[in-house]
């Protein structure tokens, strides 16, 4: 089975509860702690090519960024959203696992398990 990537904020819950589920299953697992090592913009791109979503989608829009930054502007171009995340990554929902060339977001956790072969 190849690596899975693991993008994980260690302070969130649900962050932690999927971490738990996949190490139960015993996958060859990357972590990145995505807050002290955010992805580059290429990367992120990837990972939302991956997650087979819009970008807004992967926004955290409760956070104190997001207001400050003023992302709720529909006209704000895919390149800007993108730097902003990759700039203020807490901005980034977690936990993200990429397995392959496919990638779910953790909300509910157990979303994690959908695309383990």
């Amino acid at each position: 089975m190849s690596e899975s990537i693991l993008f994980h904020n260690p302070r969130c819950s649900k962050s932690r509860s999927a971490l738990e589920l996949l190490q139960e299953k015993k996958l060859d697992l990357h972590v990145v702690r995505y807050l002290e090592t955010p992805p580059t913009p290429t990367e992120l791109k990837d990972i939302l090519r991956k997650l087979n979503i819009p970008t807004r989608q992967l926004l955290r829009t409760g956070e104190e960024e997001y207001k400050a930054l003023g992302l709720a502007d529909e006209g704000l171009s895919e390149e800007r959203l993108i730097e902003a995340m990759t700039t203020h990554p807490k901005l980034i929902e977690r936990p993200i696992l990429i397995v392959g060339d496919k990638a779910v977001i953790g909300r509910p956790p157990e979303k994690v398990l959908e695309i383990l072969p």
